[in-house]
């Protein structure tokens, strides 16, 4: 209830405060939540706060030291896909500057707010931004990105604002 109250649907910024949510949701597919929520702080020691050079050179030890991590989300793939994405932001921010990443992610967001959803029935998995976010992300490097993934960062970032109608924390 406190991420929802307090987190979700608010404006994100920054490169590496982006990277953290696009991370944690690819962490996050298949499984609830709840379980990323309650392993947040070691995904945030486990990589180095999500600082994006740090990450982006991470090596085979740290691969190692990840895969044995019993704090976060064990998945090859996922882990992989981290540290590759550090290195395609970090390619990013060289070509485009230090704000790179936000300036992409935001660059997304709808131009008019749509109608409060009343139910989560009607609350979309995908929208057309999501998949245009999908795809700027992908032909910027970056994996584990497909448009449901972006839809839900999106949410969480306070692109879109998904809070149902009558919901106290809407904005």
């Amino acid at each position: 209830m406190a991420y929802h109250d307090d987190e979700w649907g608010r404006p994100v910024h920054g490169d590496r405060e982006i990277f953290e949510r696009l991370s944690l949701e690819a962490f996050q597919s298949g499984l609830s939540w709840l379980t990323i929520l309650r392993k947040r702080a070691a995904f945030r020691d486990a990589f180095a706060q999500f600082d994006i050079a740090t990450v982006a050179g991470f090596g085979n030890a740290d691969y190692d030291r990840l895969m044995s991590d019993t704090g976060i989300v064990r998945n090859r793939g996922k882990i992989r896909a981290t540290i590759s994405n550090a290195v395609a932001i970090v390619r990013l921010q060289a070509d485009n500057g230090p704000a790179a990443l936000d300036t992409l992610v935001w660059s997304f967001a709808p131009g008019r707010a749509k109608a409060r959803p009343r139910s989560l029935e009607e609350v979309a998995a995908t929208t057309p931004e999501s998949v245009a976010l999908s795809r700027a992300l992908k032909r910027a490097g970056l994996v584990f990105v497909g448009p449901t993934t972006s839809y839900a960062a999106m949410q969480a970032m306070g692109l879109v604002d998904d809070h149902l109608r009558g919901c106290h924390a809407a904005r």
